[in-house]
């Protein structure tokens, strides 16, 4: 169970790295188009599929292979096999979602305060996400977060993705910080897995993409509703 929420010290910490998707930015619109994009270049059932928010919110976060098997999956449960579709599927998917990066994304209201907040404290903070490390780079900039960093790294960036504990142990080793004094800031379960494997606590906004599950039942050190609100000790 998560300890109480008013554990966290800024003092404890060197540096923070932070979840991208459903934590600094709402980017499910861009998911929705670019994943009917998608299905519109296949075969029937998947052309005529409507995708809808509710549904890509439960099935993003672990990357954009694990998104498109799952979502081919759900439409027509033989896709889960059929490799060749799935392969269309993802080098379309990349197309079309390279082409609106951004465009129907914003960042969440108390995320540009709770980042200055982080530096204010002194931390370097690092963007670890599952979303390719291009798209997330062209991300940050549009949104005009990418001055916060000191690196990013995405899904591609290392051979596991979250909620595997390398990307965070690779962000620590660029940063030059300990996991024990890195917080990890993110909006669901998989942010919180890769979390604990890799020694550092986690901080946890309730307004993500926690694949439809209540994100306050997640192991966690701490929990917020706000980036601007990080709930820090006294």
């Amino acid at each position: 169970m998560a300890v109480d929420a008013m554990a966290l010290n800024p003092r404890d910490f060197s540096a923070a790295i932070v979840d991208l998707d459903g934590t600094l930015v709402d980017t499910l619109d861009d998911f929705v188009l670019a994943l009917q994009r998608m299905l519109a270049d296949l075969p029937p059932p998947f052309a005529t599929y409507v995708v809808r928010r509710e549904v890509v919110g439960q099935l993003v976060g672990k990357g954009s292979e694990n998104l498109i098997h799952s979502l081919l999956a759900r439409i027509e449960p033989a896709a889960a096999t059929n490799e060749p579709l799935f392969a269309q599927a993802l080098q379309g998917y990349q197309r079309h979602y390279g082409a609106i990066n951004g465009q129907h994304a914003r960042v969440y209201d108390g995320a540009v305060q709770g980042l200055r907040q982080l530096q204010s404290f002194g931390l370097k903070l690092a963007c670890v996400t599952n979303k390719p490390t291009a798209f997330a780079r062209e991300l940050l900039c549009r949104m005009g977060l990418d001055g916060f960093f000191a690196l990013t790294l995405g899904g591609d960036a290392v051979e596991r993705k979250k909620p595997d504990p390398l990307p965070l142990l690779k962000a620590c080793e660029l940063l030059g910080s300990v996991p024990s004094q890195t917080l990890m800031v993110g909006d669901s379960s998989n942010d919180a897995q890769a979390a604990r494997a890799a020694g550092c606590p986690v901080l946890l906004v309730s307004y993500g993409y926690n694949h439809g599950k209540p994100v306050r039942a997640v192991d966690a050190d701490a929990f917020t509703d706000s980036l601007a609100d990080i709930p820090w000790g006294r």
